[in-house]
């Protein structure tokens, strides 16, 4: 059974960095060609407006491929670290909108992905925790 434990949040001022990390037990190579690793935040307070998510795709990669969020690229990055069995999320020149609960995310049905909706939390089926990133201005 697959599980993702979210390391790494707290409180900066903006402008600053932190580095995100879930750890993944119960699976195997996680560079391999089967699973789609993604991070993904919700905002405080946010509520569930109909069908609309409130999780917010940040980033995801796929058989080596990278996706970002418009407001993030060139400042967040996504990465696996193999032999660690780690997935990090390295946040720079953080900004006051990015304080959210960050959450790592594991998807593992080729038949499902769609990298032009690698954002859509249906398609993740294992979740990690979360925790909390806060950025003050």
């Amino acid at each position: 059974q697959v599980q993702l434990v979210d390391a790494g949040g707290g409180s900066v001022q903006a402008g600053g960095s932190l580095r995100l990390s879930c750890e993944v037990s119960g699976y195997g190579d996680i560079r391999d060609s089967t699973a789609y690793w993604a991070w993904f935040r919700q905002a405080p307070g946010k509520a569930r407006e109909g069908i609309r998510s409130t999780y917010e795709g940040i980033t995801a990669t796929y058989r080596g491929e990278t996706y970002y969020k418009a407001s993030v690229k060139g400042r967040f990055t996504i990465s696996l670290d193999s032999p660690k069995t780690t997935v990090y999320l390295q946040m720079n020149d953080l900004k006051p909108e990015d304080t959210a609960i960050y959450y790592c995310a594991a998807g593992f049905s080729a038949r499902d992905w769609l990298d032009y909706m690698w954002y859509d939390d249906r398609k993740y089926s294992v979740w990690g925790q979360g925790t909390q990133v806060t950025v003050s201005s």
